[in-house]
């Protein structure tokens, strides 16, 4: 019954990342300290292992892990976007308040528009960890 639960769950964290079977899910950041039952359950949903940083495909959603200390925000975010699907989205994962590396919100809030992104929604994705929705606005996405 256990096992019945964990799925559960699982299948929940994949739900609200919006992770759909046959999606390629690109994941930027990974340490030690990620969430294994979330990455657990986007590769469980997809259907497939999630790519690494140095994977040149199109992906439709990618999971970027980011702590405070990681670097530039704003210049990982471009980054990412770069193999991204007209219509895919960065999940911002970031500790949660009080954890260690734990980002304010507002460093994501002003980080999205200057790399070309808007923010459109946070979940709590684990225990630990809280994630922000991006995505290109519609204006620029019509204009590529």
């Amino acid at each position: 019954m256990v096992a019945a639960d964990d799925a559960g769950r699982a299948s929940d964290i994949a739900g609200k990342l919006g992770v759909e079977p046959g999606m390629v899910v690109q994941e930027l950041g990974w340490d030690e300290d990620v969430d294994e039952a979330v990455r657990d359950a986007a590769e469980e949903r997809a259907g497939d292992e999630l790519l690494d940083e140095d994977a040149d495909e199109v992906v439709d959603l990618v999971l970027m892990w980011w702590r405070e200390g990681d670097g530039d925000l704003v210049d990982a975010l471009v980054d990412a976007i770069g193999p991204l699907a007209d219509n895919g989205v960065i999940w911002v994962l970031t500790p949660k308040t009080g954890r260690p590396g734990h980002v304010e919100p507002s460093e994501i809030a002003e980080a999205a528009p200057t790399a070309g992104l808007s923010q459109t929604s946070n979940v709590t994705v684990s225990e630990g960890w809280a994630g922000s929705r991006l995505v290109a606005p519609k204006a620029a996405k019509s204009r590529r």
